[in-house]
């Protein structure tokens, strides 16, 4: 069968079955819309987290960034996976014990003030849609490779299906969508790559196939070590960065995910307390297949690349290298009229230039694999952008509906009004999500990837000093927010876009680049917000009982020992002893 009818039998079947779930989900009350009624299974949470978390960038970008930049590109991996420990351990369970909606609902109640709120709902709606639109984008660039059709078109797709499961069923539609989108995404990724590690190496496993050795006996690593060389190229397996930048970028990654409202949000639809804790465990297990296959997938398509289109004749190339020269995103210029693509890493002398987000998607193309294995990497792709943009806009509609409109704007809204507030908000973030997907303006295309820093510099200081240091003030919650997503967005402005003088590589603030720098502005945001606090009252006693009561995240797990104990006819008061 022809690729295009196997690629229209897989997005269409995948997006039948989101529309269904989504039906079936329907939100009936604003508890449900928000966070599904609090009565998510931790592992379908895990599932619908892993999906929420694992947008275009990680399906799409992730692998195609360690497969240029090798060495350099495993601060994602650390970085974001590592976020998902910090979650589980130092915010997930305080802020399920918390029981509300939204971010900006923790800080405004915690921080006693509509001020806080409204600075949250700024830094949420800042980071939401500098993330979105680039997954809308991404919807639009895979919609035009495999469904050939232009990039508008594609977008205006995307936000079809985004708008009926996300307007209709909220996040309780929302959050079991995802957890068929994570089953997709994730076998599409898969597949592939057990395809590829067997055809190279004759291993099944690609985590342990990326290490193993090709048929002529040579380690795959060391046969990339040498490409590169030849290329002029740096060793893939070694650096340029330095080791300051470095773990800056990777604990604003870090602390970035920690922060995120999209993905906090999602453990407050668990029911108990020590829910949100294994919610965490099983969503780290359900990315770490994905995040551990990538350097695999990475290795595999920048070895096939290379050998693909090293000193060979452009006449020679492929259907899938045409393809790709239609999107824009593969480009080849004859520079000495030869007619061979010369691929080195001198700009003068390269004649190929190839967009690191499409070596994920080209992969099984170059690797000759099956159609039906190509349709499904289309399908998995759009799972991942879909998934997070739906999240995405649930942040957005909540943070407008409820935080907004409910808590500041108009206290007196009942339950009916203000669910339909949260749709008609989310009706119009997806139609202003798609048009930054269309047009996306310079500053959204700089700062997608800086939205992690973004999100480390404004909300992790202040949702970590408000679990842990119960004297934390209004002012300084407040002053520390504003200071350090200010700075953040100063820093990103100046060296991403060239505002307030420009600036070069040189010229960063002791050597942090950009995407690292989220880490400094995190800690002058935790530097402001203690020396203000000192300055100003200790907060209101209601606020004080609030954070000690937060602070027990385990009152239900040691009820049901006690409750469990006593079934098997053990005293209470020694089980209580012994405990």
């Amino acid at each position: 069968m022809e690729l295009q009818y196997w690629i229209w039998i897989a997005v269409g079947t995948s997006f039948l079955i989101y529309i269904g779930i989504a039906i079936r989900s329907r939100a009936l009350s604003t508890s449900e819309f928000y966070v599904a009624g609090s009565g998510v299974h931790p592992i379908a949470n895990g599932m619908a987290t892993a999906a929420d978390w694992m947008s275009a960038a990680s399906f799409i970008s992730m692998a195609g960034i360690i497969s240029f930049d090798g060495y350099d590109g495993s601060v994602y991996l650390m970085g974001w996976t590592g976020g998902y420990v910090l979650l589980a351990l130092l915010l997930a369970p305080y802020l399920r014990k918390f029981g509300k909606f939204t971010v900006p609902d923790f800080i405004g109640d915690r921080y006693y003030s509509n001020v806080a709120r409204g600075v949250a709902v700024f830094c949420a709606l800042i980071v939401s849609f500098t993330y979105i639109a680039g997954q809308m984008r991404g919807v639009g660039v895979v919609f035009s490779r495999y469904l050939e059709v232009d990039i508008t078109t594609g977008v205006f797709i995307g936000m079809a299906i985004v708008f009926f499961y996300a307007v209709l069923g909220g996040m309780k539609g929302i959050t079991y969508t995802q957890v068929a989108q994570y089953c997709v995404l994730i076998f599409a990724f898969m597949v592939p790559a057990i395809f590829i590690s067997f055809i190279t190496t004759g291993n099944v496993i690609p985590q342990i196939g990326f290490g193993s050795s090709g048929e002529d006996g040579v380690y795959l690593l060391d046969k990339l070590d040498g490409l590169h060389k030849e290329l002029g190229f740096h060793e893939y397996t070694s650096g340029d960065k330095s080791m300051l930048d470095v773990f800056f970028i990777t604990l604003a990654l870090m602390v970035g995910t920690a922060g995120l409202p999209h993905v906090i949000v999602r453990f407050f639809t668990v029911k108990k307390v020590s829910g949100a804790r294994m919610s965490a465990g099983w969503a780290l297990l359900f990315i770490a297949i994905l995040y551990t296959t990538a350097p695999a997938v990475a290795v595999f398509s920048r070895t096939n690349l290379i050998e693909t289109v090293k000193d060979q004749p452009y006449t020679s190339m492929p259907s899938w290298f045409n393809k790709w020269e239609t999107t824009g995103l593969l480009t080849f210029e004859d520079k000495n009229q030869d007619r061979l693509i010369q691929y080195k890493a001198d700009p003068i002398s390269n004649e190929l230039n190839v967009d690191k987000d499409i070596m994920v998607l080209a992969n099984p193309e170059i690797a000759q694999l099956p159609n039906w294995v190509i349709a499904l990497l289309a399908a998995g792709a759009l799972a991942a952008a879909l998934s997070t943009a739906a999240g995405l806009l649930l942040v957005i509609s909540s943070s407008v509906s409820h935080d907004l409109l409910k808590k500041i704007i108009m206290p007196e809204i009942k339950e009916k009004g203000e669910l339909i507030a949260a749709r008609i908000s989310a009706t119009l973030a997806v139609c202003l999500a798609g048009y930054f997907g269309i047009n996306p303006p310079g500053f959204v295309a700089a700062t997608v990837a800086l939205a992690f820093g973004l999100a480390a510099a404004s909300f992790f200081p202040a949702i970590f000093l408000g679990i842990f240091y119960k004297k934390m003030n209004k002012q300084g919650g407040i002053s520390g927010m504003l200071v350090g997503v200010v700075l953040m967005l100063f820093y990103m402005l100046k060296y991403k876009m060239g505002w307030f003088g420009g600036g070069n590589k040189e010229d960063w603030w002791f050597g942090i680049s950009p995407e690292g720098f989220g880490s400094f502005a995190m800690l002058v945001n935790f530097l402001v917000s203690i020396i203000v606090c000192k300055f100003f009252p200790d907060p209101p006693k209601h606020v004080l009982n609030l954070v000690k009561e937060i602070r027990k995240p385990y009152k239900d797990m040691y009820s049901a020992i006690l409750k469990r104990a006593e079934r098997n006819y053990f005293n209470k008061g020694i089980f209580n002893e012994i405990l």
